[in-house]
């Protein structure tokens, strides 16, 4: 392990073996279900000094969570061995009830794997936001709303860059959708909420705090997680994170534990950068990203000191594509990024993600720290390929 002072799993939180605002089918902004509006939720977000009402909060929020099955062909092969009998090991016979049935003794035959997670409403026509990771390889999708009903989903889109989908049931009717608040204005100790279908228990709701923002846990280039103490587990993976105003914040997408329970560190996507992607997601079925064509690298204390900064800051280009925007712009291998389209680059991990949000052919105004003096560049950002070089942004 990298740090054997402390030793830990990431786990996602799916089912087996890990942890919107409303529209109108002619796209305007449905009402909440508490009659407020959807999309952009123009509330703020800030903590009341007043006891948290979780009672009224989670009466609120349970008739917009879904849980979501899906069914997988597992391949033939040998059946695990030394597995104790449920009826002499109680926690064998509490696995088999949550997540299956053993296989039969001897060698296994191809059969359906199940698996669980949860979800949210966006869309009164029936359109819920997930985790990509809950529906990825799956042959068959069944969500399951808080009255029982169960409807088969189709796939809309999916970013698996970020961890996240859209799917789509017909519900014959209206359904009640979330309201998707602002993660920017989430604060380190305010109050959230989890709500989710943890093991396959419909329905369950946890509590806890935000412990920090801008988590980066080497899940992808664009990870800026939020981090909470509100009780994460297998199951509750695109689940939502809401605040006390009841606005989704979040979705829940991993936990640090070394058993793949709860140990207090989970890790939700802020609820911001899936409303950049939705519309992309809904239309087009995946996400269209700007590209610069740069590989940065962190500017550590020492390599601060050999550019002649007083504090590390800015993103250190370590590597530039040939022919890319980058290359094009005159970025140089070398070249520290301290500003990008207007906003400060405060370390190397922001600015991927600041590009992938750059709008394609747009031309962005860049500084850059090159031989002790600050340069400014322009330059135009391109469209990033389909699989473009691992750290390449």
């Amino acid at each position: 392990m990298p740090n054997a002072a402390i030793v830990f799993m990431l786990f996602l939180t799916m089912g087996i073996g890990f942890g919107c605002s409303g529209r109108g089918t002619d796209g305007s902004a449905d009402k909440g279900t508490d009659g407020s509006e959807g999309f952009l939720a123009k509330r703020g977000s800030r903590a009341s000094s007043s006891p948290p009402d979780f009672v009224t909060l989670a009466k609120k929020l349970q008739p917009i969570v879904v849980n979501i099955s899906t069914t997988q062909i597992a391949a033939a092969g040998p059946a695990p061995r030394g597995r104790p009998n449920p009826e002499e090991d109680p926690m064998e016979e509490f696995l088999e009830r949550f997540f299956g049935q053993r296989p039969p003794p001897g060698r296994s035959q191809p059969r359906q794997q199940r698996s669980l997670g949860s979800g949210f409403i966006i869309g009164s026509d029936g359109s819920i936001v997930t985790n990509a990771h809950v529906i990825e390889n799956a042959k068959k999708i069944i969500v399951k709303l808080s009255d029982k009903r169960e409807f088969e989903a189709k796939v809309l889109g999916k970013d698996l860059k970020t961890d996240v989908a859209v799917i789509k049931i017909d519900s014959n009717g209206s359904l009640p959708t979330a309201e998707l608040g602002d993660s920017e204005q989430l604060e380190v100790g305010e109050w959230v909420m989890a709500v989710g279908n943890p093991f396959g228990l419909d329905s369950s709701v946890t509590s806890g705090i935000v412990s920090a923002k801008g988590r980066h846990i080497g899940a992808g280039p664009y990870d800026n997680f939020i981090q909470t103490d509100t009780p994460i587990n297998p199951g509750n993976s695109g689940g939502p994170l809401v605040n006390l105003d009841g606005q989704v914040v979040g979705i829940n997408m991993a936990i640090v534990s070394q058993t793949g329970g709860n140990i207090g560190i989970g890790f939700a996507t802020p609820i911001n950068l899936i409303k950049e992607l939705l519309p992309q997601l809904e239309a087009k079925g995946k996400v269209t990203r700007g590209w610069m064509g740069v590989a940065t690298q962190e500017v550590t204390p020492d390599l601060a000191n050999a550019f002649g900064l007083q504090q590390p800051h800015g993103a250190l280009v370590a590597k530039v594509l040939t022919d890319g925007p980058a290359e094009r712009g005159g970025i140089k291998v070398g070249d520290i990024i301290t500003e990008y389209d207007g906003q400060q680059v405060k370390e190397a991990n922001d600015f991927p993600l600041m590009v992938a949000r750059t709008q394609v052919n747009k031309e962005v105004q860049m500084k850059v720290l090159r031989d002790g003096k600050n340069l400014p560049f322009s330059v135009t950002v391109g469209e990033m390929p389909e699989a473009p070089e691992e750290k390449i942004g």
